[in-house]
């Protein structure tokens, strides 16, 4: 016969579970954030490539170096967006472990160590790949200093 676990049991799971659910909405917010970024920079890499054609000269240099750029940045974001995706997951497992295990009253302490474990490290990743991505666009951004003498 099945047995139905007690009230306080699945209370306390879902309070245990509360925490892993706080980190999923954490980093439902940075994929929010990276899709953003993902999708101004492909605009402006659309842009660029509409000019592309019709620049001659140094321009078309500059087009040229910042598509390359664009290019980049759009593979950290990419890589910083799979990391991301990849670690909620591994929390939605952890969460899932959790649930099994205290309700099935299976021993699976080494296996929500190693999900939260897991999940840690591919935000810690993701989050490297976003600070790399953000750095590369701020030094691809320069004021000209012609402009700056003009403020003061």
């Amino acid at each position: 016969m099945l047995q139905i676990p007690a009230i306080t049991t699945i209370a306390q799971t879902i309070q245990l579970s509360l925490a892993p659910v706080f980190m999923l909405a954490g980093i439902g917010q940075l994929l929010n954030v990276l899709a953003g970024r993902l999708s101004r920079v492909i605009d402006r890499a659309r842009s660029l490539e509409q000019l592309h054609p019709s620049s001659s000269g140094p321009e078309h240099d500059r087009h040229v170096s910042e598509l390359r750029l664009l290019d980049r940045r759009m593979t950290i974001i990419n890589a910083a967006l799979f990391l991301s995706v990849t670690s909620a997951i591994m929390t939605c497992l952890l969460i899932a472990l959790l649930f099994v295990g205290s309700l099935a009253k299976l021993h699976l302490g080494r296996y929500v160590a190693v999900a939260f474990i897991a999940a840690m490290i591919l935000l810690i990743a993701a989050l490297i790949a976003f600070m790399v991505e953000v750095r590369i666009s701020l030094r691809a951004f320069r004021i000209r200093p012609e402009l700056l003498e003009t403020m003061r």
